[in-house]
C-alpha cells in the first residue's frame, strides 16, 4: 500500500509585496521598487509544513537584483531548496524611466507595468524567464479622415510586450522600441509647447496601431537571442464605452496582409 506522504501537492502564495532591485539598464545596480510576488510549486507532501518559510527565504536572499540571468539561476535554488518537481516565480512590479519632453526637453518620470515570470521543472536543465511590460501610446484613431483640416484624431493604445530570452532584456529597450513606431510616446507631462507639437502631430500624421503593431514586430524578430515574442495592442477610443485589441507573436506569425488599413 503506498504512502499518503509521497503524494505530490500544488502550493504557493500571491501577493506578497516585497522591496527588491530590478534590471535596468541606466542604472548598472539595478531599479529599487516594490513587486507583488507570487510562487507556486509542486512538492512532496511531507514537505508542505514548512514550505512558506522556505519561500520567504529565498525571496529574501534573492532580491538584490531580479533579471533574466539571475532568475534562471534563483529558479534551481527554489528546486534544490523545496525539493519540487516543478516551480513558477511571477514578479510583478512598476517601473519608471525619466524621459525628456519632445520640445521643452523638460524631465518627467514614466511610470510602466513589468512581470518577471520564471518556472522551471526537473525535466529541464535550464528554466525559461519571460519578461513583459506594458507601454502607453498614441496611435490613429480608426475612423479619423485626413481628406478635411483636422480630420485625424488620436486614440491611446497600450502595448503588452512580451518576450522569451536568455539574455537580460532591460525595460528601457522595450520602451524605446514601441516609442519609435507610436505616433506618439506618452509623457507624464507637458509644457504648453509640447502639447502644441503633440496635437499638431496627431491631426497631420497618421499611425494606425496595426502598422504600429506590424512594425514592433519586425524589429522584435530581427534582434538576436529573442526566442519568441508577443505583441498585444489593446485600443481605447473617443467615441465608445468598449476597447479593441490586436496581438501577433513569433510562434503563430499571420502577415498584416491589410496594414495599410484601419482597425
Amino acid at each position: 500500500m503506498k504512502s499518503e506522504a509521497r503524494f505530490l501537492v500544488d502550493v504557493g502564495m500571491k501577493g506578497l509585496p516585497l522591496p527588491i532591485r530590478v534590471a535596468s539598464r541606466v542604472q548598472p545596480e539595478g531599479q529599487q521598487t516594490v513587486a507583488e510576488i507570487s510562487v507556486s510549486a509542486r512538492i512532496m507532501q511531507q514537505f508542505e509544513a514548512g514550505w512558506i518559510d522556505r519561500f520567504i527565504q529565498v525571496l529574501h536572499e534573492h532580491r538584490n537584483r531580479i533579471g533574466t540571468t539571475t532568475l534562471c539561476t534563483n529558479i534551481k535554488d527554489y528546486m534544490q531548496r523545496l525539493n519540487a518537481k516543478t516551480v513558477r516565480v511571477d514578479f510583478e512590479y512598476p517601473f519608471f524611466i525619466e524621459k525628456n519632453t519632445p520640445v521643452s526637453k523638460e524631465k518627467c518620470l514614466v511610470r510602466y507595468r513589468c512581470t518577471y515570470s520564471a518556472q522551471s521543472s526537473r525535466l529541464e536543465s535550464d528554466g525559461s524567464v519571460i519578461f513583459a511590460i506594458q507601454v502607453p501610446a498614441i496611435t490613429t484613431y480608426p475612423v479619423s479622415g485626413d481628406l478635411t483640416p483636422a480630420g485625424l484624431f488620436g486614440q491611446l493604445s497600450l502595448v503588452t510586450v512580451e518576450v522569451k530570452t536568455h539574455n537580460d532584456i532591460f525595460p528601457e529597450d522595450l520602451v524605446e522600441l514601441v516609442d519609435r513606431h507610436a505616433l506618439m510616446p506618452v509623457f507624464s507631462f507637458l509644457t504648453q509647447e509640447d502639447q502644441q507639437l503633440v496635437i499638431q502631430k496627431i491631426h497631420s500624421d497618421r499611425k494606425t496601431s496595426v502598422v504600429m503593431t506590424d512594425e514592433i514586430k519586425d524589429e522584435l524578430r530581427s534582434r538576436p537571442g529573442i526566442e519568441s515574442y508577443t505583441v498585444r495592442c489593446a485600443n481605447f477610443g473617443m467615441l465608445h464605452s468598449y476597447s479593441t485589441f490586436l496581438g501577433t507573436e513569433k510562434s503563430m506569425w499571420v502577415p498584416f496582409s491589410g496594414a495599410d488599413e484601419d482597425v
